[in-house]
């Protein structure tokens, strides 16, 4: 599991370093660190000696590990500029560049620098660290809004490697006052900052790598976390021998709708692909018939949640505004049993629910949901802050929120949160909320976890679990075109399998 810690933690880890005198120490271990990412990036790219590296320098320490970085390319044969956008740097290191070979313009105008970074192989950003806060400004900011990553402009011009963050974007919290640096890839130091999952910050971040400098034992409790291969492998289920249907798990399913039909049938094979002994499925009889067809093996009736036996409830996928649905979704939020509330059912939460409830919205259902709640806001307030506003609406619920997003992030109202980021763009499409719904049901009804040996977080361990799960497989059926939901339980099954066999850690299967 990787967690992360908040910016102003972080510096508050390197307060008894510094004052032990190791400050230099531990810039010359972060440069080290980003200036091996570089190199690498530049191999990729065929070359170190005669590659042309940018470095954008800030006034601050940030800027520093840039340069001296800088500084052990030049002296490998790369042609290193610094930008110094503050017309000032870090003494030593910008020395240390000049000494190397690297050059320097201090001021440069936005449209000179997009031009020299255009044309460059690798761009260092290192305007701001940590302690920035309130976004770039002038001429920073113009050249921010210019860069394009390599990763979103087919593979060509600069790739960009940001240092230690992304410049612009908030350590607490990810969120982006206003233009930020947009990098293909990251190298954090001491350990991951909170704004590298959440937010804007997880976007513009790009691939991230953690360098060790000595932090670990001056660190506090992480702010976020984020579940890997192993941890996924623990929050699914593995049928025993001695199970049979009832104790593997049954979900209930209230979903659909004569107006969203299918939004029922695409929970229920993305249930059944996770694993489960039984789907009970209650609804309209012309939607329990496409389940059939679909999925035989659902039990369907027009029955009530009150006289189903379950150990788990999915509510609201499609249910538009069908009332009897709308009454089985508040009855499952008081059945006392682990429930997912998605889509329509949403309109029903009201506080006082556990944790074991968990609501799924996207950002503008959520905006919709905390303004019934009395606490109005705008769909970008949440997009921008998005870990902020989860966990507000967990904390006036005391439910579970998993809050859909580039980085979906689950947040549990004692204050524990995950961020998950291994989707593909191409789950954006109609329906795929529906397949994690059934996802995160499943996981719920098989979960054998002994009431004592809940963790106060276990609920956002788990709605992590299905976001990490509907990620992996959306990226597999991304591999053959773009993607359709209906096919999803089959890449959920392969993802599934592979966590569920030889010694279950999931080390390098998926």
């Amino acid at each position: 599991m990787i967690s992360a810690y908040s910016g102003t933690a972080v510096r508050a880890a390197e307060e008894p370093l510094l004052r032990q005198g190791l400050g230099p120490a531990l810039m010359q271990r972060a440069a080290h660190g980003l200036h091996a990412a570089a190199a690498r990036q530049l191999h990729r790219r065929g070359r170190i000696y005669g590659a042309v590296v940018m470095v954008l320098a800030g006034a601050g320490n940030n800027g520093g590990d840039a340069l001296y970085a800088g500084a052990r390319l030049a002296a490998r044969g790369a042609s290193v500029t610094a930008l110094l956008f503050a017309g000032r740097a870090h003494p030593e290191a910008l020395a240390e560049l000049i000494r190397c070979g690297g050059s320097v313009r201090s001021q440069p105008d936005p449209a000179s620098a997009a031009g020299l970074c255009r044309d460059a192989d690798l761009v260092l950003d290192g305007l701001l660290g940590t302690g920035g806060k309130g976004g770039l400004r002038g001429p920073a900011a113009e050249l921010a809004k210019a860069l394009v990553p390599a990763r979103d402009n087919q593979g060509t011009g600069p790739f960009i490697l940001a240092t230690d963050l992304p410049s612009g974007i908030d350590a607490d919290t990810g969120a982006a006052a206003g233009p930020h640096i947009r990098a293909d890839a990251t190298v954090t130091f001491g350990a991951w900052k909170t704004g590298l999952m959440a937010g804007p910050g997880a976007a513009a971040a790009g691939t991230v790598e953690c360098v060790d400098i000595g932090l670990g034992p001056y660190l506090g409790e992480p702010e976020l976390h984020r579940l890997e291969a192993a941890d996924l492998a623990e929050a699914v289920y593995r049928p025993l021998a001695t199970d049979h249907k009832y104790t593997r798990g049954v979900l209930g399913v209230a979903a659909g709708s004569a107006t969203y039909p299918g939004a029922a049938v695409l929970a229920v094979g993305a249930a059944l692909a996770t694993g489960v002994g039984m789907v009970r499925y209650l609804g309209a009889p012309d939607v329990a018939r496409l389940i059939n067809i679909a999925h035989p093996e659902a039990v369907c009736s027009g029955g009530r949640v009150e006289e189903t036996h379950v150990q788990a409830w999915l509510a609201g996928p499609g249910a538009g505004t069908d009332e009897e649905q709308r009454l089985r979704a508040r009855a499952a939020m008081a059945a006392e049993l682990p429930a997912v509330i998605d889509a329509d059912a949403l309109s029903e939460v009201h506080p006082g629910l556990g944790a074991e409830t968990v609501l799924t919205p996207h950002a503008g259902e959520l905006a919709r949901l905390l303004g019934a709640l009395d606490e109005p806001v705008e769909r970008e307030q949440i997009e921008a802050d998005p870990l902020s506003w989860a966990r507000r609406a967990a904390a006036l619920t005391g439910a579970t929120v998993l809050l859909k997003g580039w980085a979906t992030l689950a947040a549990g109202p004692d204050g524990t949160a995950y961020s998950q980021a291994e989707a593909t763009a191409g789950l954006a499409t109609a329906g795929s909320g529906d397949t994690l719904a059934g996802i995160l049901g499943a996981l719920l009804a098989t979960d054998h976890t002994a009431p004592d040996e809940r963790t106060p977080g276990h609920y956002a361990h788990l709605a992590a679990a299905a976001a990490s799960l509907h990620g992996l497989a959306g990226c597999r059926a991304a591999r053959g075109g773009p993607v359709e939901p209906s096919k999803l339980p089959a890449e959920i099954r392969s993802v599934v399998a592979e966590l569920t066999t030889g010694d279950g850690t999931g080390r390098g299967k998926v």
